[in-house]
C-alpha cells in the first residue's frame, strides 16, 4: 500500500487497495466525499467476514482464558483478550453431529428432525445459514469435519438443493489429520472481492490422539507433560488418566496453533479488524461423565468473540446465557441479512456492541441416542441446572470411545475394587434419579443434587414448568421405542446389532416443521 506523502502533489493518485478502481486523494468538501464512496463502494458497505472456529470434544475450561492454568492456548487467550468471552455458553447437543447440526440451522436437535441423533441428517426443509450468506453475496468454505448431512425429501417432491458452501475439504495432509491443515491456504487463496464465511473444524480433539503421532515441537511447542494436567473429580487421579488427559491438551494446542495461522494471515491481509470470529466445541472432552451428558462438563462450551471493529468494550467477560443457537441470526445480522422464521435463537448483537447485558434467561439441552439409548433433558436459568431423565434405569457413562478409554478402565477397576468417590461412581449409576437439580454457582461440577432438598422447591418447579413448556411449544417427545443401545456398556465394543435405530424424539410431533423456540 501506498504510504500517504503530506507533501504528495494535488491531484496525483491514490492506489489503494480498498477499492478496485483509482481513487481521488483525500478532501475537505461533502461533494469529494460523496465522489469518493461512489468510486470506492468496497469502502462504504464492506460486509464482515466471519470464522467458525469449532473444536471437536473440548469441554469449555480446557482453555487458559478460561482459568486453566495447564492448558496451553496461547492464541484463543489473545483473541479473548481483545474480544469477548462468554462464560455461560451451552450447547444445545453434548453430541458431534446433533450439535453441529443444530449451529447450522440455529434450531434444536429435536426440531432438526433424524439429526437429533448421531449420524442422522437434517431435514430436508430446514436451511443453513451458510447457504443464506452464499446467497447474500458471501464465498463460503468449509474445511475439516463436516458430520452434516441433508435427509431426502418426501415422495413425489422435487427440489433443487441449495449449496451451502462453495468449497468443501476435510482439512487433512500427510502429517496432519487434525483437519487444520487448509485453512490458512483458504484463508490467503480466497476470493478477494467478496466477503467470506468459512467453518474451520477441527477433528481435534477427537479420541485416537493423532497429534501424539504427528506432533511437530517447532510447531507446537513441547509436549504436556501427565504431571501438569488437572484431573476433575469424577476422575481416578493416577498415571494412566493423567496420561489419556496430557493427549488430549496436546490436541487443543495444536487445534490452537492453527487459529494463530489463520489470525496472522488476516492480519498480514489487513483484513482481521472486519472479521466476525467465534471459537466455541461441539461438546466437552471424550471422557466419563463429560461428552453426551447435560451436566456442564458436557454440555457448556467455551465461547470466544473477536470482531474490532463490531465488539464495543473489548476484553471484557460477558455473563448472559448463551445458545449455540443463537449463532446463526446473529450472523445474518451482522452480515445485513434476516434470519429465517425457522431459526429458533436470539440475536446475539446486543452483547457485542454493549447495548444489552442479557439477552436470554433460559437456555435448553437435550441428549438422545449416542451410541448408547438415552433421553435426556435440560435447561438451565438463574444459576441453576435442572435434569429430567426419561431413561434413568440405563447408567450415563459416556459414549463408546470414552468407554474404552484408559480413563474409563481405571474408574472400572477402582469400581470393582469398591473404592470409588461418590463423583466418581457417578459414572456408573443406574438407576439414576428422575429429576436433578444443581446449583451452578456454588457447584460447578454438579456434584450435589438439590432436587429433594425442600428449600430449593421454588427453583425446582420454575425450571421444571419451563422445561415442560419448551418440550410441549417446540413439539419435543418421548417416544414409546427410542434407538436402542448399538455398542456394549461396559467394554464400548460394537454389538453387531441391525434394526437398532427407532423414533427419534419430536418425529412423531412433526418437529420439523415447528418454529416456536419455547421460553427464552
Amino acid at each position: 500500500m501506498t504510504n500517504h506523502n503530506p507533501t504528495r502533489q494535488r491531484g496525483s493518485i491514490d492506489r489503494s487497495p480498498l477499492c478496485s478502481t483509482y481513487c481521488e486523494p483525500p478532501m475537505r468538501t461533502l461533494t469529494a466525499l460523496v465522489l469518493a464512496f461512489l468510486f470506492c463502494p468496497a469502502i462504504a458497505s464492506a460486509k464482515p467476514n466471519v470464522i467458525f472456529f469449532i473444536a471437536d470434544d473440548v469441554s469449555w475450561n480446557d482453555y487458559g482464558c478460561y482459568g486453566n492454568a495447564a492448558a496451553r492456548t496461547p492464541n484463543i487467550d489473545a483473541l479473548a483478550e481483545t474480544g469477548i468471552r462468554f462464560d455461560r455458553a451451552f450447547l444445545t447437543a453434548s453430541s458431534c453431529s446433533p450439535s453441529r447440526s443444530s449451529i447450522i440451522t440455529g434450531r434444536y436437535p429435536h426440531n432438526n428432525g433424524q439429526a437429533a441423533e448421531l449420524h442422522q441428517p437434517i431435514a430436508w426443509n430446514l436451511p443453513w445459514f451458510p447457504t443464506l450468506l452464499r446467497q447474500g453475496g458471501y464465498y463460503t468454505a468449509l474445511s475439516g469435519k463436516h458430520h452434516m448431512t441433508f435427509g431426502p425429501p418426501p415422495a413425489g417432491i422435487k427440489i433443487k438443493r441449495a449449496i451451502p458452501f462453495d468449497h468443501v475439504d476435510n482439512g487433512r495432509t500427510k502429517g496432519n489429520s487434525g483437519g487444520h491443515a487448509n485453512w490458512r491456504k483458504i484463508t490467503k487463496e480466497r476470493p478477494k472481492d467478496k466477503p467470506f464465511f468459512f467453518w474451520f473444524a477441527s477433528y481435534d480433539a477427537h479420541r485416537g490422539w493423532d497429534a501424539d503421532r504427528q506432533w511437530d515441537e517447532d510447531r507446537y511447542g513441547s509436549m504436556h507433560k501427565p504431571a501438569d494436567v488437572v484431573v476433575p473429580p469424577f476422575l481416578v487421579d493416577d498415571q494412566e488418566t493423567r496420561e489419556d488427559l496430557a493427549s488430549y491438551y496436546n490436541e487443543v494446542t495444536r487445534f490452537d496453533h492453527y487459529i494463530g495461522e489463520v489470525v496472522a494471515e488476516l492480519k498480514e491481509q489487513g483484513e482481521l479488524d472486519n472479521t466476525l470470529i467465534f471459537v466455541l466445541a461441539d461438546n466437552g472432552r471424550p471422557f466419563p461423565r463429560a461428552k453426551t451428558r447435560i451436566h456442564d462438563s458436557g454440555m457448556k462450551t467455551a465461547l470466544v468473540a473477536h470482531w474490532p471493529k463490531g465488539i464495543k468494550s473489548p476484553g471484557r467477560a460477558s455473563d448472559s446465557l448463551v445458545s449455540v443457537i443463537d449463532l446463526a441470526p446473529t450472523v445474518l445480522k451482522v452480515a445485513g441479512l434476516e434470519p429465517t422464521d425457522t431459526m429458533q435463537g436470539v440475536n446475539l448483537q446486543p452483547l457485542l456492541n454493549r447495548t444489552a447485558s442479557q439477552v436470554r434467561k433460559f437456555a435448553f439441552s437435550e441428549h438422545n441416542w449416542h451410541d448408547y439409548e438415552a433421553h435426556g433433558r435440560g435447561v438451565r436459568g438463574d444459576g441453576f441446572l435442572l435434569i429430567k431423565n426419561f431413561r434413568p434405569y440405563k447408567a450415563w457413562q459416556g459414549p463408546a470411545d470414552s468407554v474404552r478409554s484408559p480413563s474409563h478402565v481405571s474408574l472400572k477397576a477402582k469400581r470393582d475394587a469398591k473404592k470409588l468417590s461418590p463423583a466418581q461412581a457417578d459414572v456408573f449409576l443406574a438407576p439414576r434419579p428422575a429429576v436433578e437439580l444443581y446449583d451452578l454457582r456454588n457447584d460447578p461440577h454438579q456434584l450435589t443434587s438439590l432436587a429433594g432438598r425442600p428449600d430449593f422447591n421454588i427453583q425446582r418447579e420454575l425450571l421444571s414448568q419451563k422445561l415442560d413448556q419448551w418440550m410441549k411449544e417446540t413439539h419435543d417427545s418421548v417416544p414409546e421405542e427410542i434407538s436402542q443401545d448399538s455398542f456394549d456398556r461396559e467394554t464400548g465394543k460394537s454389538l453387531d446389532v441391525k434394526n437398532y435405530r427407532k423414533t427419534t424424539p419430536g418425529e412423531d410431533k412433526g418437529a420439523t416443521k415447528v418454529n416456536a423456540p419455547g421460553p427464552r
